[in-house]
């Protein structure tokens, strides 16, 4: 309102009262502190449930490839197993395929699972002790999973020769178990056995003559022919 001399009237603010802007400033400050706050709120929660589940992660994976562990070297103190085999046993006990797949790494890194040496080990072991043959030795190891160059890499260890004086020393164990059998029957079950064994049909040919060699099939001459 004007006075007398054109000049307007000053009103005067008493102590402790602020303008309306002034606490509408405050208000929206105070609003956005407190949502500060909560999202802040929120993010260390986020961050605490990441911690927390990441720990229980790495908690159960421990647990998981401990007991990887424990089902490997189990299985290997019975008997020589292939990565293939190791890896059958580990999945039957409904491990995770990573966790799997980390303990044949680890038991390969300390070579605990080497196909080549299991390869090798048991052509000797079964052509010396069995007296199996190349193909039964194959056979056997392809069931095993045990690659093609592998396999080969092991066979080396028996040449022809070797191959050929297992196989007529076991024909001449067997045929002293025939002497009541006749030339032909002799042959026929000397010749099964061995191509069981896995020989080749020459070795066995080779094989059978010189452990028949000598009986007489109805009074007729010696020896054993194959065509």
């Amino acid at each position: 309102m004007a006075t007398g001399d054109g000049l307007a009237r000053v009103t005067y603010l008493r102590p402790g009262l602020s303008s309306p802007v002034g606490d509408t400033r405050d208000v929206a400050q105070r609003h956005e502190l407190a949502a500060d706050d909560a999202a802040s709120e929120d993010t260390r929660a986020e961050v605490a449930v990441a911690e927390h589940e990441a720990k229980r992660d790495e908690l159960g994976r421990d647990r998981s490839e401990r007991r990887a562990e424990n089902v490997s070297l189990s299985a290997l103190t019975r008997r020589g197993m292939s990565r293939w085999e190791m890896e059958k046993t580990l999945l039957s006990r409904d491990l995770d395929e990573a966790v799997v797949e980390e303990e044949l790494q680890r038991l390969e890194s300390v070579g605990l699972i080497d196909d080549l040496a299991l390869a090798e080990t048991f052509v000797r072991t079964q052509h010396e002790r069995k007296g199996l043959g190349r193909s039964a030795l194959t056979s056997e190891l392809r069931r095993r999973h045990i690659s093609q160059e592998d396999i080969e890499l092991a066979l080396e260890q028996v040449d022809d020769d070797d191959e050929q004086a297992r196989a007529t020393e076991l024909a001449m164990k067997r045929a002293g178990q025939l002497s009541s059998y006749d030339q032909a029957t002799a042959v026929r079950r000397l010749t099964g056995f061995l191509l069981r064994k896995g020989y080749s049909s020459s070795v066995v040919r080779n094989a059978v003559d010189s452990a028949l060699r000598g009986r007489t099939a109805n009074g007729g001459s010696s020896g054993v022919r194959f065509r």
